[in-house]
């Protein structure tokens, strides 16, 4: 008997449909050891050993896996074709104690029988470059992250998390935010004729251009004062120009413009998208067994295999006709920082159709399914065609100016339409009369129309990941995990409005934080410079302990620094460090052992008042927190009794206690549920407590009117009814 280990029991069993007789397919169920949990599990002093543990709910699995290890005439590793695929396959190695030089590792891109069948006739060695590259990058997120995080926690009095690229994408939030609050405005604005020439139906012309500059009036003085000139002026075509547009298909899913459209299209997250491509990936149950549809979805290739484009090019050439079947293969480039280790994501069979498949699968694994079987058909599709005419149009010294498309073929767009609409302000035309320079054009109306200049877009999950793609932050296995933690609901560091990253309060002062006191690694092209070498790694040209120590050396004074405060000790006049304890924070002398002088933190300000504590007798406090003003045992830590002293406003619609009004750190008034944490309600506005009975909101009361909060909603009622 002949024992595959794979990672997940859906593959396992995709995979033991292919395989008869002496094969047995099992699976270890994801990591079988890692890191340590509740310390940083890294010897900092024995070169950045790593010190890895087999979590309590894995011992059964690797008992069972041990024991058909031991009775197998051989093993073999198939786990992910990936880094952190080829770790797994390390540590299985090590803990099931198998031969380290052994030609076990089988990887494929895909999960069907033929690739599964090459994969056991060419097993290889373990790639120790690959296990290193995915080593290094856990150790230096590991020290980063268990190491900035108590630290960012201690100064700022919140219980916060910091990661190396987890951070940085905070941070292009953050800037942007930051970006939306300083922009001002500027006035400008559009005037469009409708004009006609002598033979043939009106169009409109923007304007656009005085004395052969782009122009645009300033203000509605400037924009009547043109309106006059241009109502005694002659207008006539300056220029039209006629071409033939050809627009060329999207290449292939790879990891992140799959998020990006399941974002755009679907309205998915992108760890959603990753948890249902991998099930697509794996298998899923059919009347036939488990059959797998689609190939590996961690990959940031756009390379296909001649065998996928042929089957792909007959299937166009079936099902739409010659003329959609390109007359040469269509190719595309991946970026030159690309994995070229397997293909971009595309179904393994283009004969299982989105159509055929439906029944079989839930609404999201169909949805998404169609969307990668359909951009990798049109991406092997001809051009789509249109015929485009551009008009100038004169008149005195300003230019106007349209343009006009009409589709002539569709191409690839019969499939996968993602052409990008245009806005109106450029006065488009889909149809243009026959027109001829020096043409002369009657004028019948002239209208002007205020506009402001409008200020950066917030990013949305898929604008994200392009931006850190595009600056090459993170890797594709990574963007799902960074944006699953910005939105992680402990901490909350980015809320949702509509679709759009809008960062909570606490993150101003996390990033501010890291900027100050970590500046390189808020730094995007140094994290970008990051990936590149632990890149390098996988390639085996880095030495990985090498490049944590590199780093480690600098990274240890910043993290002194970060701690070092402006309070002086009583004793010895030393500046005191910020550290935490089992009591909370609490400073320390810098000049420890020598002076071993400690303190409480009292970064708040503490009013004695004449209230009696109910439960020991002693007096109480006046304590301003994270959710305003309290009243605090002055025989604390002894005594933790707490009072809350915010203001009753409104009532929770989740549970229906009061609701307080509350501060954010960045003065912005809220109103959060009374039971914090139990329930974790919050809204800008006055909830009333009922619910909007045409759309199931909640309601909120705003100077005396009662509303939906949704913004969709236009329900209102008068808050006296």
């Amino acid at each position: 008997m002949q024992l595959i280990i794979v990672e997940s029991p859906h593959k396992a069993k995709t995979i033991e449909k292919f395989l008869k007789g002496d094969y047995k397919v099992d699976a270890s169920k994801g990591h079988i050891r890692d890191l340590p949990v509740n310390y940083m599990g890294v010897s900092i002093n024995n070169n950045f050993e790593p010190h890895y543990v087999v979590a309590v709910e894995k011992k059964q699995d690797i008992k069972r896996l041990s024991d058909s290890a031991r009775k197998a005439d051989r093993v073999f590793l198939a786990t992910d074709p990936d880094r952190e695929g080829e770790a797994i396959s390390w540590h299985l190695a090590e803990v099931l104690e198998l031969d380290k030089n052994a030609e076990n590792r089988i990887v494929f891109n895909e999960i069907s029988e033929r690739a599964v069948k090459n994969a056991l006739a060419s097993p290889r060695k373990i790639d120790m470059n690959l296990v290193d590259a995915q080593q290094a990058r856990r150790v230096l997120d590991r020290i980063v992250g268990y190491s900035i995080s108590p630290a960012a926690s201690s100064r700022l009095n919140e219980n916060l998390s910091a990661g190396r690229v987890q951070s940085v994408a905070l941070k292009m939030v953050v800037d942007r935010e930051r970006e939306i609050q300083a922009f001002k405005p500027q006035e400008y604005w559009n005037l469009k004729a409708d004009v006609r020439p002598e033979e043939g139906g009106e169009f409109k012309v923007l304007l656009v251009e005085k004395a052969g500059k782009k122009y645009k009036p300033a203000n509605a003085d400037e924009a009547s004062a043109v309106e006059q000139e241009l109502k005694s002026a002659n207008f006539t075509v300056k220029s039209v120009k006629k071409s033939l547009v050809k627009s060329h298909a999207l290449p292939p899913f790879i990891t992140s413009t799959l998020q990006q459209d399941g974002s755009i299209k679907l309205n998915l997250t992108a760890p959603q998208v990753m948890q249902i491509a991998q099930r697509l990936y794996e298998g899923v149950e059919t009347p036939k067994g488990h059959i797998a549809l689609i190939t590996y979805m961690r990959t940031d290739s756009v390379r296909i295999s001649a065998e996928a484009q042929k089957s792909a090019l007959d299937y166009i050439k079936a099902n739409y006709g010659e003329e959609y079947v390109p007359s040469k293969p269509n190719v595309y480039r991946s970026k030159k920082d690309a994995q070229d280790a397997h293909e971009a994501i595309r179904p393994i069979d283009v004969r299982r159709t989105p159509e055929s498949m439906k029944d079989l699968l839930d609404k999201n694994q169909y949805r998404l399914y169609k969307l990668i079987y359909d951009r990798f058909i049109a991406s092997q599709m001809s051009e789509a065609k249109y015929d485009a005419v551009s008009v100038e149009v004169g008149a005195n010294d300003y230019t106007l100016k349209t343009s006009g498309k009409t589709l002539v073929f569709k191409g690839f767009t019969a499939v996968y339409d993602d052409i990008k609409k245009e806005e109106d302000d450029e006065s488009g035309n889909s149809l243009l009369p026959p027109l001829k320079d020096g043409q002369a054009l009657a004028l019948k109306k002239l209208t002007k129309e205020q506009k402001f200049t409008k200020p950066p877009t917030r990013y949305t999950e898929a604008t994200l990941i392009k931006s850190m793609e595009d600056k090459g932050i993170g890797r594709p296995s990574t963007y799902a995990t960074i944006m699953a933690k910005l939105s992680d609901k402990k901490r909350e560091y980015v809320s949702k409005e509509k679709k759009y990253l809008v960062p909570n309060p606490i993150s101003y002062e996390l990033i501010d934080f890291l900027v100050k006191y970590f500046s390189n690694i808020m730094d995007i092209s140094f994290t970008a410079r990051m990936e590149t070498a632990l890149d390098d790694i996988g390639e085996g040209g880095r030495d990985w302990k090498k490049l944590i120590a590199d780093f480690y050396r600098p990274f240890e004074k910043q993290l002194k620094n970060s701690k070092v405060t402006d309070v002086l000790c009583d004793k010895c006049g030393a500046p005191m460090i910020i550290n935490s304890g089992r009591y909370g924070n609490y400073y320390a002398c810098s000049n420890y052992p020598e002076c071993q002088n400690i303190k409480a933190v009292n970064e708040k300000v503490v009013i004695p008042t004449d209230k009696i504590c109910s439960k020991c007798g002693a007096m109480m406090v006046e304590r301003e927190g994270k959710f305003g003003k309290f009243l605090a045992c002055s025989n604390y830590p002894r005594c933790k009794n707490t009072v809350s002293m915010t203001e009753s406003v409104g009532v929770c619609p989740e549970c229906g206690n009061p609701t307080k009004k509350m501060t954010s750190r960045g003065g912005k008034v809220f109103y959060g549920c009374s039971q914090y944490p139990n329930c974790k309600f919050m809204s800008w506005d006055i909830p009333t407590g009922e619910k909007c009975p045409e759309c199931g909101s909640y309601l909120i009361n705003v100077e005396g009117e009662v509303k939906c909060s949704s913004k969709k909603c236009k329900y209102v009622k008068n808050a006296k009814g």
